[in-house]
């Protein structure tokens, strides 16, 4: 888990090198980034330099919780790392997250800007 507190351009300062590098991973899977805040959009990504073609970027459904589409991001093993923008992620879902990561060979990041 990454904590940034701040402003949000600084925030997004020092996500960029995280996620650019992650984005550059010698892998054929996704770095799949799950409801990500509104200001990270796709200008943002290509400012930030970061390779485009290596992201999914993925926003639940109707009432799906954010948590719920992380674990089966995590589970289906197509992305090397997830990251998820869930809050304060409390015990439970903690174990939820590495429990579904350890099955598709994954990394989980959750990210909090506080």
């Amino acid at each position: 888990e990454l904590s940034l507190h701040g402003a949000p351009s600084h925030c997004h300062t020092l996500l960029a090198p995280v996620l650019r590098e992650l984005s550059e991973e010698d892998e054929t899977r996704w770095l799949t980034l799950i409801a990500p805040p509104s200001s990270l959009t796709q200008a943002w990504l290509r400012r930030a330099g970061l390779n485009r073609e290596r992201i999914l970027l993925l926003h639940p459904r109707g009432n799906q919780p954010p948590l719920q589409l992380a674990c089966e991001a995590l589970r289906l093993g197509r992305s090397h790392t997830v990251v998820s923008w869930l809050g304060s992620v409390n015990a439970n879902a903690r174990q939820l997250l590495l429990r579904a990561a350890s099955v598709g060979n994954a990394q989980s990041l959750n990210i909090r800007f506080g």
